[in-house]
């Protein structure tokens, strides 16, 4: 059985592929940050006009590998393409009430 935290990551990434910038936002916590080896504890509005724009930098929307919640983290583990190369990167989200609270991102190599 799914968690909500877990659905909530999934309508979350859909929003970003959709580029649907009014489904992200109602996912968001007001005091969203987002971190990658790129980006250094992003807030919210920052987020969304730096990184919500680069969807279409993707080849693929991206297929989910593995994705659990533990200590109300969730862990998802995803593959997608970018200039027809294949990658893999992992993804650790913090829900809270709902909202995407917390996004860790750690970038994989080319598989």
């Amino acid at each position: 059985m799914r968690s909500s935290a877990i659905d909530t990551v999934l309508a979350f990434m859909r929003a970003f592929r959709e580029q649907d910038r009014a489904a992200a936002e109602a996912l968001m916590h007001a005091d969203f940050v987002f971190t990658s080896p790129q980006d250094d504890h992003l807030d919210r509005m920052t987020w969304l006009e730096r990184c919500f724009p680069s969807a279409d930098h993707f080849d693929t929307p991206g297929m989910t590998l593995q994705i659990v919640e533990t200590d109300g983290i969730v862990l998802h583990r995803y593959e997608y393409v970018v200039h027809g190369k294949k990658y893999r990167n992992m993804e650790a989200t913090r829900v809270v009430n709902g909202t995407v609270r917390e996004v860790e991102v750690y970038f994989g190599g080319a598989v």
